[in-house]
């Protein structure tokens, strides 16, 4: 039976977020955001590739037997990562410069690929479609989240060479958060402080989760007491 679409929201945006709970797809996660623009970059095109292979998972799913369901997965996949990887050649090659090699290797997140082969090739094309847009824009919320706080901490600055992404209109849009004589932390925007920043979201999704089954555990009271019993008639 397919899960109705709120749920199936929030699994992808929270209760079975792809970073921050399935620890999927880490490689590129804690790689590439440095700044909110990579991560922007890296979230969109991994959404794209994730939405578009549900959906087509999904339509060919009753002519896929099981022997090679995970190979026409595996290839579906790989058509949609080259056609993003096209796109991005023709109008942000400077940003899939930057991105490099992660872009090809979106095939090979086992977010994307888990997915395919878990939800779209066993529910409907509507299901499918919304749960691979929703698991994208989780992974794509938990990528911005780790680029703006290592882009502030590292540089001083949020929004930083987005015109890489969304052309001039977007070559002063930098903002010097923490002003312009800032020097920099250095662990920030390297491999460390994606491994210290991620940490600490998860721990942080954690806490929260905890604190709301606190909460609703203790709503949940028995409360014992005498009954009243109504007695009608004569007692003799």
């Amino acid at each position: 039976m397919t899960a109705p679409y709120g749920e199936i929201t929030r699994n992808g945006l929270w209760n079975n977020n792809p970073a921050l709970v399935q620890l999927l797809g880490l490689c590129p996660l804690l790689a590439v955001t440095g700044s909110v623009v990579n991560a922007i970059g890296l979230g969109l095109a991994t959404t794209g590739v994730l939405t578009c292979s549900n959906l087509a998972v999904s339509l060919v799913r009753r002519q896929m037997p099981d022997t090679v369901r995970l190979p026409v997965s595996v290839m579906i996949i790989a058509t949609f990562v080259t056609c993003v990887e096209l796109l991005m050649k023709a109008f942000t090659y400077e940003l899939y410069l930057v991105l490099g090699i992660f872009i090809p290797l979106i095939v090979t997140n086992c977010a994307i690929l888990g997915r395919a082969d878990a939800f779209a090739s066993k529910n409907p094309v509507l299901p499918s479609l919304v749960d691979g847009f929703m698991m994208g824009a989780g992974f794509t919320a938990v990528l911005i989240t780790i680029g703006a706080v290592r882009e502030i901490l590292g540089q001083g600055t949020l929004f930083a060479d987005m015109d890489l992404l969304l052309g001039p209109v977007a070559k002063d849009w930098a903002i010097p958060v923490l002003g312009a004589d800032y020097p920099g932390f250095l662990v920030a925007v390297l491999p460390p402080g994606a491994f210290l920043v991620a940490g600490l979201l998860i721990a942080a999704k954690n806490a929260i989760d905890a604190g709301i089954e606190r909460r609703r555990s203790q709503r949940v009271r028995i409360v014992t007491g005498t009954k009243r019993v109504r007695v009608t008639g004569k007692i003799t």
